[in-house]
């Protein structure tokens, strides 16, 4: 068995408690929703949920629950190394398992103001950094370069996203030493390196011989992925496309920090990148709901790219993906709902996305219903999202998946004449997701700074 959990016997009343309440929140909602007669049409909304759970949270949580503690045995991995897909699979939430949230705690990092002699401007008030008229490679070579990536790691972190137009001299090589600096120079363990996909690696065809570069090929997209791509594309009648919302790789034991992507082929118009702050969507929770959220873990999957393989006739990348963690043919890992990132210390919704399954210590519909709110959330409030359009060759971004989700833009995909899109990532790992119960919002923090 790859792990198994034992939840502290003098907490064991307080959680059969919180299991039993949490089990009526569906039809504390459901009543409040049936008079209207909506419900089955439309996900919870927030009001909805924030009423049912606030009611729950007040009866069964009281008080500051960062203080309950649940106890977790040791980790044990059952592997070889000459078979690294016999791994055991992680227990389900189904399973009745309720596994901790990991907590930690990192000092965040402080900007030491290498980047302010450049020209940047904030895309968004909440999300997006763009700097003009940088050449990354030249940073990558400069005598303080050190410096210059610590601060921009921090500013990736604290923005989202940033943006660099016409990178015209960063190659696969330098674009791959940037990410992994990145990550180093921000303090990710040093077991953490560059990913491997397991699906999108060197054995694609047209995915180069780079295992750590990832080809972002619409081409390669519909072949793969031909049921997928060719409902995205309909867009004569797809009503929504929320499914497209994700971080990268979630599904890995040790999942991404920072990822950087360089289009080297554009359609002629379409295939915009959209990112949305998962700080803001935290802050966006009432605080009630927030403290309930903190405790939880969920069950992270991509059995998706499984289907892929098979349906394809080849094998996923089963060896070590980047990390001594990721190995194996299950995609599948256990993480929190809430996470800290410990570049600044600010709680992010992580449990948001098509790799995101369950969440332990729920109901089916209660876990539905907040995977789906959360995703709600994002498509519903603007101003928590930024849009980057694509409008140069070699136009490159930087984002990190430990706070933001994004999502690309199929529009171009099935238009006659449009062409193809391409590009090249390449994700570096960072550390186990945690929480940080002295972390905060990042409204919070923002408003101590100004204190």
């Amino acid at each position: 068995m790859r792990g198994f959990y034992s939840v502290s016997l003098n907490l064991w009343n307080s959680l059969a408690a919180t299991w039993l309440t949490l089990s009526l929140t569906p039809f504390i909602i459901l009543q409040a929703a049936s008079k209207q007669n909506t419900w089955a049409a439309m996900a919870p909304s927030a009001v909805d949920v924030q009423q049912a759970v606030q009611q729950i949270t007040e009866k069964v949580l009281p008080g500051k629950q960062d203080k309950v503690e649940i106890s977790v045995l040791p980790v044990r991995e059952n592997k070889t190394e000459t078979d690294t897909a016999s791994k055991a699979p992680l227990p389900k939430p189904a399973d009745g398992v309720v596994p901790e949230t990991l907590k930690g705690h990192k000092e965040p990092l402080k900007l030491s103001g290498a980047l302010d002699k450049f020209h940047s401007f904030d895309v968004t008030p909440i999300i997006g950094r763009e700097f003009t008229n940088v050449d990354l490679a030249e940073w990558l070579h400069a005598p303080n370069s050190d410096e210059l990536l610590r601060d921009l790691a921090i500013t990736i972190s604290q923005r989202g996203v940033v943006f660099f137009r016409k990178q015209d001299n960063i190659t696969d090589d330098l674009q791959k030493e940037l990410i992994q600096r990145l990550g180093e120079l921000s303090g990710k363990p040093s077991t953490s390196k560059l990913h491997i996909h397991p699906v999108s690696n060197a054995a694609r065809e047209d995915n180069g011989k780079d295992d750590e570069i990832s080809v972002i090929s619409s081409t390669q997209a519909k072949k793969l992925y031909s049921d997928k791509t060719k409902e995205l594309g309909n867009f004569g009648n797809r009503q929504s496309g929320k499914q497209q919302w994700h971080s990268d790789i979630t599904f890995e034991p040790i999942p991404s920090d920072y990822a950087v992507l360089r289009l080297t082929k554009l359609p002629k118009t379409g295939g915009d990148t959209l990112w949305a702050s998962g700080y803001e969507l935290y802050d966006r929770i009432s605080p009630t709901l927030r403290n309930l959220l903190d405790t939880l873990t969920a069950y992270y999957a991509q059995p998706g790219f499984n289907d892929a393989a098979n349906r394809n006739g080849f094998s996923l990348y089963t060896s070590e993906r980047g990390a001594p963690e990721n190995v194996g043919d299950l995609l599948e890992a256990i993480h929190p709902v809430i996470r800290t990132n410990p570049v600044t210390g600010w709680k992010s919704v992580f449990a948001v996305g098509h790799h995101v399954q369950r969440i332990y210590g729920l109901s089916e519909d209660e876990s539905k219903h907040f995977l789906d709110w959360f995703v709600q959330l994002i498509v519903e409030n603007h101003d928590l999202q930024v849009r980057y359009r694509w409008q140069d060759v070699n136009d490159l971004a930087i984002w990190d998946n430990r706070s933001v989700y994004h999502s690309a833009t199929w529009d171009y995909l099935y238009e006659p004449g449009l062409g193809e899109r391409t590009g090249s990532r390449a994700v570096s790992l960072g550390e186990k997701p945690y929480i940080d119960p002295q972390s905060t919002s990042r409204r919070e923090a923002l408003r101590k700074q100004e204190a």
